[in-house]
C-alpha cells in the first residue's frame, strides 16, 4: 500500500535547496522531476518581483554545482525553469526518482516542505535511512495511506497525471476569460494528446468541485 510523507528540511540541507536560495521575497515550487537516463530534470516555477527574478537567475547559473538553468515559461511574476546540477550521490531528489517516489508538492525559500508519495512503507524506511546516514535534517511531519480519509490526505482524489494537467492549464490560463491557452498548447508541452489533456482536465476539475462545494452525504460523494 503506497504512503505518503510530508516532511519539512531547510534549504542548506540538500543540493536543490542549497543552489536555489534567493531573496526572501520570492517562493520555489518544484513543477515536477523528469528522469532522462541516469540524470534527473527538476522543473521549478520561481515566483517574485523581476529584479530578484533576474539577480536570482544569475546566481544559480554561477553556483558551483549547477550545469544547466534554462527559462522555459513566463506567467505574470512566475518563471519556469528546467535545471540540471553536477552528479551528486548525496542528492536528496536523486534519491526520490531511485526509489520511484511521486512528489506530489515541493515549495521552499530558507525552508522546503515535501509531500511525497512511496510506493511501499519499505520504499519510505529506505528514504528516511538515506537521510540519516548522510545527515540530512528532515523534519517529519505526517505520514499516512491514501485509505485515510482526512482533509489533508484525500487531496481531492486526483491522480498525479491529472493533478499536473489541471495545475498547467490554471498557470497557463485555460480557465481565464478570454481563454489565454488552447488544449493543443497544453498538450505539446505535457507530450500527448489533446484528447489526453481533455480527459484529465474534465474529471480532474469535477473532482475539486465536488469536494469543495458539495457536502457530505451528497449523490456525489
Amino acid at each position: 500500500m503506497s504512503v505518503i510523507l510530508e516532511f519539512t528540511l531547510d534549504a542548506d540541507e540538500f543540493t536543490l535547496g542549497q543552489a536555489l536560495s534567493g531573496p526572501p521575497t520570492m517562493e520555489i515550487e518544484l513543477e515536477r522531476i523528469v528522469p532522462t537516463g541516469k540524470a534527473v530534470l527538476p522543473l521549478i516555477w520561481v515566483t517574485g518581483p523581476t529584479e530578484d527574478l533576474d539577480t536570482f537567475e544569475t546566481a544559480v547559473r554561477n553556483h558551483p554545482n549547477v550545469e544547466a538553468f534554462r527559462e522555459l515559461d513566463t506567467v505574470g511574476d512566475s518563471r519556469l525553469y528546467r535545471f540540471r546540477w553536477m552528479n551528486d550521490p548525496e542528492n536528496l531528489i536523486e534519491e526520490l526518482a531511485d526509489l520511484d517516489a511521486t512528489i506530489l508538492e515541493a515549495i521552499g525559500d530558507d525552508q522546503w516542505t515535501f509531500r511525497v508519495r512511496f510506493a511501499d512503507h519499505e520504499k519510505l524506511t529506505r528514504f528516511h535511512n538515506f537521510c540519516t546516514d548522510r545527515g540530512i535534517r528532515i523534519h517529519i511531519e505526517r505520514t499516512y495511506t491514501l485509505t485515510e480519509d482526512t482533509e489533508r490526505g484525500h487531496r481531492f482524489d486526483l491522480s498525479p497525471e491529472q493533478r499536473e494537467a489541471l495545475v498547467l492549464a490554471l498557470r497557463r490560463g485555460y480557465f481565464a476569460t478570454p481563454r489565454e491557452v488552447e488544449l493543443t498548447a497544453l498538450a505539446d508541452e505535457l507530450g500527448i494528446s489533446r484528447q489526453a489533456v481533455s480527459d484529465r482536465i474534465r474529471p480532474a476539475n469535477e473532482k475539486v468541485l465536488q469536494k469543495a462545494l458539495l457536502s457530505a452525504g451528497s449523490q456525489y460523494e
